[in-house]
């Protein structure tokens, strides 16, 4: 049995995933779960003896795909890579940290094309009401510097010290299996994409696990690949939606109430702003969603159930 493995979702990833794969170690246990690409990210996959290939008939979103890449293999800890990554060194070590006891998962320092490390994307502290509600409003675009956004994005952290951290990027993180399989894996309903990692950490500190940021372990992140795939409109969609599920899932009935409202007001905001730069009335029917999601979730007094995979049965 291999000690790491690594599962790599894709949807549409012709250009990136042959560089992903590339840069993973010789001899490692790959998986690439597909979720029905429509270009030519099959035939790059097709013709590697070295990784297996789970295709999907249509687009499971990231968290069921992970789910299926985790559950096909043995090996005790899981490397969750985005197809934009490329791994550049210290798999060894993100593995040696997710041994040491109630280590649930590791995340590397990601780099941009520049090289320079991505502050405020490779780790962040969990989102609470008011950095969702600071987000939702624009404030952070605004004000980058506020002290909610320094605090919520770790701006003040040093990227070169190894730490315990709350949530680093899921484009690069590794997990062990077992805590994976206690938590009953990553919840299904957060679709296609978004919320579903920091999900997945938040329970895992609830249930006592920690979680480390392990910066000898280094990854080129070109970044932007998962947005890129969402047709515009429903990116919003999913995205606000996602968010309000996480803050139902996570936060108090105030806390929950305090991102609504501010995404209501958001919602009108960013359908006025949007409608002028753009000379378009479209922004105006997808914030009209948006606006519904938040009144919606404003009314309901229980959360939805979780969805998770399938391996472990509905709950």
């Amino acid at each position: 049995m291999n000690r790491i493995a690594a599962v790599v979702i894709t949807h549409n990833s012709e250009r990136e995933i042959g560089p992903c794969l590339d840069a993973l170690p010789r001899g490692l246990q790959v998986v690439v779960v597909d979720n029905a690409s429509q270009d030519g990210t099959l035939a790059e996959i097709v013709g590697r003896s070295d990784v297996h290939l789970i295709a999907n008939p249509w687009n499971r979103g990231f968290a069921a795909a992970a789910n299926q890449g985790i559950a096909a293999v043995d090996s005790p800890c899981v490397l969750l890579l985005n197809p934009d990554v490329e791994l550049i060194e210290g798999l060894d070590s993100l593995a040696a940290e997710c041994a040491q006891p109630k280590v649930a998962a590791a995340g590397a320092k990601l780099v941009g094309r520049d090289g320079r490390p991505q502050k405020g994307f490779m780790f962040r502290r969990f989102p609470t009401p008011p950095a969702l509600a600071f987000e939702v409003l624009g404030l952070n675009r605004l004000w980058p510097g506020n002290p909610v956004n320094r605090r919520y994005r770790c701006l003040d952290a040093d990227p070169d010290l190894a730490a315990d951290v709350e949530q680093p990027a899921g484009a690069c993180l590794m997990i062990r299996r077992t805590v994976w399989r206690e938590l009953g894996g990553f919840d299904e309903a957060f679709r296609p994409v978004w919320f579903e990692d920091v999900d997945f950490l938040k329970r895992a500190a609830a249930a006592g696990y920690r979680v480390r940021f392990v910066p000898s372990a280094t990854a080129k992140h070109a970044g932007g690949h998962s947005v890129a795939q969402v047709p515009s409109g429903l990116r919003q969609l999913y995205w606000y939606g996602n968010l309000l599920m996480y803050a139902a899932r996570h936060f108090s009935r105030t806390g929950r109430s305090v991102v609504c409202l501010a995404l209501i007001l958001g919602s009108v905001i960013r359908a006025i702003s949007e409608t002028v730069c753009s000379l378009s009335l479209r922004p105006v029917s997808t914030y009209a969603q948006v606006f519904r999601l938040a009144v919606v979730q404003l009314l309901i007094t229980r959360p939805e159930p979780r969805i998770v995979s399938s391996a472990f049965g509905t709950r």
